[in-house]
């Protein structure tokens, strides 16, 4: 059984972020605030269901699913595109495909020792990030 996803989860490393905004077709704008941002994950699962929320001062994102039912997805304040999105388990990962106009786009969680760690890919370009969990949790 994979460890447990949930928590607060506070970034302390954040590798080619903006060549994976680059790939997303992010503006050079956006791309330089973004990469100012202290990144903030909560993961919460109810039953078999999974919401997974990045939180920054300026906007956040939720995700919902359950693994394995596909489910249509707008990125809406990221890239504000409509996706079908599907997460697996590939071991101890959490596996998301996302299929869309953005060729081999997706990411992968997992926990390793006391970091969650998040690999965001698009079109060849892979952000890897690292999290800790929240001491206040």
């Amino acid at each position: 059984m994979p460890a447990s996803f949930c928590g607060t989860w506070d970034i302390v490393s954040n590798v080619n972020i903006d060549g994976y905004m680059i790939a997303m077709g992010i503006i050079p704008c956006l791309r330089k605030i973004v990469m100012k941002l202290k990144l903030k994950k909560v993961i919460e699962q109810q039953g078999d269901q999974y919401i997974i929320k990045t939180v920054t001062h300026i906007r956040n994102y939720t995700i919902s699913f359950k693994v394995g039912q596909e489910f249509e997805e707008f990125t809406q304040g990221l890239d504000n595109r409509h996706l079908k999105s599907l997460v697996t388990w590939e071991g101890n990962k959490l596996v998301c495909e996302q299929v869309g106009e953005k060729k081999n786009r997706g990411w992968a969680h997992w926990v390793e020792d006391d970091k969650l760690h998040l690999e965001l890919y698009c079109e060849g370009e892979v952000c890897k990030q690292v999290y800790k969990k929240n001491v206040n949790e």
